[in-house]
């Protein structure tokens, strides 16, 4: 009877120390040896805090790893999935369907070091090989490894096995490990947020592609056209299209995880003619992407205003526009569309808003995101202000006039305006500031790293919105009740790089 050891794990990194406990769990007896089965868990994860390394190097390092240590191995790829109880009995089935074996308590013993999950397997009746919890004290957890790796602790490379340190030396992982790990922006899923719909935010980049492609298209500079941002790259199919942009290379950089990988599924099922199609996966504030005077046109659609809020304002987007400058050759230009403050949005201003003020503020806490928006979709108008003065990361102090209106700067207004609508993103948006800056402070940041501001630049104003979600439940005034009108929302910027630098 063949026997197996079943060694479950995210397997980003392999330890001498397991190399010596499997020798020793998997050699031969009377009754044979045992052969080593892999389940590589979240094997469709990379470059996330919790996944840094893709699956193709794990199980090239697995590989090398099998044949140094005279080891027999299967490798099988286990695709992440929700938290579950039965987490077992899915990667059981996993195993199943790629070896077309089934594994049981008869014929295997699962070497695992995490007791929750050992204790999945023990239910089922396996017997279980604790690895590093079997010892004291306990060696260091590859994990653990890995942090040391992130933390630039060169104690790692006596740590990890020699077939991990030659995949990683040879395919620089240790720097990438190191930037995922280290990002203060991105969450472990490879995201802004942990409470956004990604569904529900593709469908809207969806429905505003042409939209945006109509915006800029006259601007795009033929080459390395890249879209950083591209969400699931709806605006590269449009530019994929146009016979002028045919030998170009049109590259997506997107950091959710989720969106990437709808990216790469499109491209696998020919939603691209252009056969230098690229996508990456990156956080573009970790470090460069491209190399210095690379790139000929950078697209930014809804995007600086993200990294202006999950950054540190100022700072983040003054080096994300110096990184734009060092990858644009001399003569290219990027094209930023994004929502954007109003002109003097100091100024003071009465808001009216449709209903009542609201009583106490429920607790949002424990509440899922449908029941979150549930409660915002219930709100009028001017209780739908005090939630969300509660609940967004940024100040916005107004005062509550005797006659129902608000005091409160014409940017603040616009902010809660322009956010309102949101309900089932709605902890998400607050952690976005859409006027922080105004066109003003766009073209004086633009000139100050370098860019020649194009005349084409301009701020204008949304008339969809303030037609569908402003002018029917709220009103602008001076402080002297004379009505003003709608600023403008938005900031459409063209920004070349000088020829002589």
């Amino acid at each position: 009877m063949e026997r197996f050891v079943l060694f479950p794990g995210r397997h980003h990194l392999l330890t001498r120390f397991q190399a010596g406990y499997l020798r020793e769990l998997a050699a031969p007896t009377d009754e044979g040896g045992r052969t080593v089965v892999w389940a590589v868990t979240s094997a469709n994860h990379q470059n996330t805090k919790r996944n840094p390394v893709g699956y193709d190097r794990r199980q090239a390092a697995i590989e090398r790893f099998s044949v140094q240590e005279g080891l027999r191995s299967l490798v099988v790829p286990v695709f992440d999935t929700a938290h579950t109880d039965r987490f077992a009995e899915v990667t059981l089935k996993s195993v199943e369907s790629v070896l077309g074996r089934t594994l049981t308590p008869h014929d295997t013993v699962v070497a695992c070091s995490t007791p929750e999950v050992a204790a999945m397997y023990a239910e089922l009746g396996f017997a279980i090989a604790g690895v590093e919890a079997e010892r004291d004290p306990v060696p260091d957890r590859p994990w653990d490894v890995l942090l040391r790796l992130a933390a630039g602790d060169p104690a790692w490379r006596e740590l990890a096995h020699p077939a991990t340190l030659d995949v990683f030396d040879r395919y620089r992982l240790g720097e990438q490990v190191a930037q995922v790990v280290n990002d203060p922006v991105v969450g472990e899923e490879g995201g802004l947020t942990t409470t956004r719909d990604y569904r529900t935010y593709a469908e809207a980049f969806e429905a505003s592609a042409e939209r945006k492609w109509e915006l800029v298209r006259r601007h795009v500079r033929p080459g390395r056209i890249v879209d950083v941002g591209c969400g699931a790259g709806a605006v590269l199919a449009l530019a994929d299209r146009e016979p002028a942009l045919r030998e170009s290379d049109l590259i997506g950089v997107e950091v959710a995880r989720h969106l990437f990988e709808e990216c790469m599924h499109r491209k696998a099922q020919g939603w691209f003619t252009n056969p230098n199609v690229y996508f990456y996966c990156r956080n573009v504030l970790g470090g460069a992407v491209f190399a210095p005077r690379s790139v000929d046109t950078t697209l930014t659609f809804a995007l600086t205003h993200e990294i202006w809020s999950y950054g540190q304002r100022m700072d983040s987007l003054r080096r994300f526009a110096q990184a734009i400058y060092d990858h644009t050759v001399p003569g290219g230009v990027w094209i930023n569309s994004d929502v954007s403050g109003p002109d003097n949005r100091d100024l003071r201003v009465r808001l009216a808003l449709q209903g009542a003020a609201g009583g106490p503020l429920v607790d949002l806490d424990g509440l899922t995101r449908e029941e979150i928006a549930a409660h915002v979709e219930g709100l009028p108008t001017r209780a739908r202000l005090d939630r969300f003065a509660a609940d967004f990361h940024f100040p916005l102090p107004f005062d509550a006039r005797a006659d129902g209106t608000v005091d409160i700067a014409l940017g603040d207004a616009m902010e809660f305006l322009t956010h309102k609508d949101y309900p089932d993103n709605w902890l998400s948006e607050a952690h976005e500031q859409f006027c922080g800056l105004e066109f003003a402070d766009w073209k004086a940041l633009l000139t100050d790293v370098g860019f020649e501001v194009d005349a084409a630049s301009h701020s204008w104003r949304n008339d969809w919105i303030v037609e569908h979600r402003l002018a029917q439940v709220a009103a602008l005034s001076a402080q002297d009740g004379t009505p003003l009108p709608w600023p403008d929302t938005h900031v459409l910027l063209v920004a070349r790089r000088p020829l002589n630098t």
